[in-house]
């Protein structure tokens, strides 16, 4: 008996000590929720998995998602865009010459969102839950749907400044022209369709026509090509 207890006790430890990180990690993440959306979460709030971003592959190249969060120091240079919008500016000079070659075709297009603040985007979702919320269903089922179109703050494209949702001025033409004309040229100046409507189960988000990323001009040529979402090519490289 004396053999078995003296076994026993490593493994207790072991277990003790688990249990004491993942209770402390719990803490950290459930803090960080706390100082991102100003309020305590549900258990379903939080991703326990959930890490940074990745930057090594470059900032062209930074992945976020609902797995991967924006990192803590990441910093942006912005350039205002003529309608109060605001973008990377090392994005600008593609983004100006896509416009430009698009108007030339005779489209009529505009950024309607650029660059958000963490706050803007904890805005948006909250506004989307809210509307779940008033059709009746409970805050855990408003928050999944809105996820379905809403990035969690800290996971959205848009708050990195190289991602913008492009809309047409339907008084002078189609959405449906320009979202043709984007699906087939963006990538020429290094933009990619982020969310296509074949890749939802890979990406986590809904087909989103207007949802447009820099990645550079190679990368975009090549996921173009290969017919691959961003989570696909990001793991051509590990």
């Amino acid at each position: 008996m004396k053999k078995h207890t003296k076994r026993k006790k490593p493994l207790n430890k072991i277990v003790a000590l688990v249990l004491l990180v993942v209770l402390g990690y719990m803490v950290i993440q459930t803090g960080s929720y706390i100082l991102s959306q100003g309020e305590f979460p549900i258990l379903s709030d939080i991703n326990l998995f959930r890490k940074e971003a990745d930057t090594s592959l470059g900032w062209n190249l930074i992945l976020v998602n609902d797995d991967y969060s924006i990192p803590g120091n990441y910093e942006v240079e912005l350039t205002e865009l003529s309608n109060g919008e605001k973008v990377d500016s090392r994005i600008y000079p593609q983004l100006q010459q896509m416009f430009d070659d698009a108007r030339a075709a005779g489209l009529e297009l505009f950024v309607r969102e650029g660059y958000r603040t963490a706050q803007d985007q904890k805005d948006i979702m909250d506004e989307r839950i809210q509307q779940y919320r008033d059709e009746g269903y409970s805050r855990s089922e408003a928050k999944k749907l809105a996820e379905e179109y809403v990035a969690e703050p800290g996971t959205s494209e848009h708050e990195l400044g190289i991602a913008v949702d492009i809309n047409a001025d339907t008084s002078k033409c189609s959405s449906d022209a320009v979202y043709t004309w984007l699906a087939n040229n963006a990538y020429r100046y290094g933009f990619i369709k982020r969310y296509p409507e074949d890749k939802t189960e890979i990406t986590g988000v809904n087909n989103e026509p207007w949802h447009y990323r820099y990645v550079g001009v190679d990368v975009a040529r090549e996921m173009q090509e290969k017919e691959l979402c961003l989570e696909e090519y990001i793991e051509t490289l590990k």
